[in-house]
């Protein structure tokens, strides 16, 4: 049954060309970027405890201080990111002309697309909502932002945050399932920022592809993290745990597996149970700090899992007390040395389950991780440089964390994107305000030039033609 806040889908063309006109009407200066930006700031600041509030009240319980982390902190800091940038981004670039073309000049404007689209997930839907929405209008756009049906709490919360920040003519917010997702994704926007799955990222391309409409795609995958024979386990161990199971590792960076030394699996093993009792308790009697899985449906998949694993004769080790599916409570588990028959080896997990792989060389590692789609993130742990050098060498991902998980997220300067089926093109930081701009290539002529002689009969300006051409 449809929520009657959602929006009709009658509505979204409408809204989107009423952005648009709005726009070519008044184009975005620094002035109205800048102060967007700072209020937009401000207003999240301020409601930080409503935020955290919605987003636990959709997940059923979500440890307030990682949505203060995850949903609150990374937004600002994306926001003091641009603002400290912004002035100098939107200046031109001088290009060269080489002395071919000399005396003419040539600069690079980065110009505002129009509207941008945004399409974002339930998992940090402030996150993966604010931040490509804020850079956006860094860029000197309008946005049309289409929140998770998931998280219906958290996506009124940010219709009525944006709502108290912009104008309906610059910002709008759809609410709304799959059929209004659908529909939303076959408007014809000037830019489409889609986070999501690979299989709905496919789906969102196809809607995109009549329009033409320039996509960055910010998907998922298997995100692996090597351990190398030189790396303390205790070390990674604490590391990967943080990865791995804040927001009980509903994260599309989290480490989906890890590849660990055979003859140290089982010391791996044993600290990511210390870990896991350290932070939540031997019987996970620290519940207010372990996030709940989203739904059932979600729930049921994971458990789903589990079954396959445990009837392919795979061991399932529970760190930590018990599956409880009322309240959504799944434990931390590992998985050793499942195949890739298992169905947890052939999705993106998207839970607190952690396959570990064994291996017996880095050679070995490295050709399982490229055996495979590209992923999302890569976390190599190893003390020597070389090592690290020879697995950022040898593979490809959207992005590293070098002994530890997750922060290249948060680094205001990184830009953040997949490669392949995890992803397409890049945003955050310059990445994204260049994205969602219109780098223009602007050739200034002088008065007088020697292009002028390059013309018929081309007898007369043979000395011009065999200057330039040697």
């Amino acid at each position: 049954m449809d929520n009657p806040a959602d929006s009709a889908t009658s509505d979204l063309a409408p809204t989107l060309a009423r952005l648009r006109a709005a726009w070519q009407q008044r184009k975005p200066d620094h002035a109205q970027r800048r102060g967007d930006l700072q209020r937009l700031r401000d207003a999240l600041k301020g409601r930080l405890d409503e935020m955290a509030d919605a987003i636990a009240a959709d997940f059923g319980h979500r440890s307030k201080d990682e949505s203060r982390i995850a949903d609150g902190m990374t937004v600002l800091n994306d926001i003091d990111h641009l603002l400290k940038h912004l002035r100098g981004w939107m200046k031109p670039r001088r290009v060269g002309v080489g002395w071919r073309f000399l005396p003419a000049r040539a600069q690079l404007r980065p110009v505002p697309l129009g509207v941008v689209g945004v399409i974002a997930p339930w998992n940090y839907p402030v996150n993966l909502a604010l931040i490509p929405l804020a850079t956006a209008i860094a860029a000197g756009n309008h946005v049309y932002l289409k929140p998770s049906e998931h998280t219906p709490r958290t996506s009124e919360f940010l219709r009525r945050l944006l709502a108290e920040v912009f104008p309906a003519d610059r910002v709008a917010v759809a609410l709304g399932g799959a059929e209004v997702g659908a529909a939303f994704a076959a408007l014809p926007f000037d830019h489409l920022l889609f986070t999501g799955s690979t299989a709905v990222g496919r789906k969102v391309m196809a809607a995109a592809a009549p329009n033409l409409t320039p996509l960055t795609l910010e998907l998922g995958g298997k995100s692996p993290a090597i351990i190398a024979d030189d790396y303390p386990v205790e070390l990674a161990a604490a590391r990967i745990a943080t990865g791995k199971w804040f927001n009980c590792g509903q994260t599309c960076i989290a480490p989906d597996y890890v590849l660990v030394p055979a003859a140290r699996r089982d010391a791996l093993v044993a600290a990511l149970r210390a870990q896991v009792h350290a932070r939540y308790g031997a019987a996970l009697s620290n519940l207010g700090d372990y996030t709940r899985i989203v739904n059932d449906g979600q729930y049921a998949r994971l458990q789903g899992y589990l079954d396959d694993a445990r009837a392919r004769g795979v061991e399932v080790v529970t760190l930590a007390g018990a599956a409880d599916a009322a309240q959504r409570v799944l434990p931390p588990t590992l998985l050793l040395d499942p195949g890739d028959d298992a169905r947890v080896m052939q999705d993106e997990i998207f839970g607190p389950l952690l396959p570990l792989k064994s291996y017996r060389t880095l050679d070995e590692a490295i050709a399982y991780v490229n055996a495979h789609d590209r992923p999302l993130a890569l976390y190599p742990f190893s003390n020597h440089r070389q090592t690290v050098e020879k697995i950022l060498h040898a593979t490809l991902s959207g992005g590293v964390s070098v002994n530890d998980t997750l922060f290249h997220f948060a680094i205001g300067g990184l830009p953040f994107g997949g490669v392949g089926p995890s992803g397409m093109g890049a945003y955050h930081a310059r990445a994204g305000f260049d994205a969602m701009s219109k780098q223009l290539p602007v050739l200034w002529q002088a008065r007088w030039t020697g292009g002028d002689l390059l013309k018929p009969p081309y007898s007369k300006a043979k000395w011009l033609l065999d200057l330039i051409v040697r």
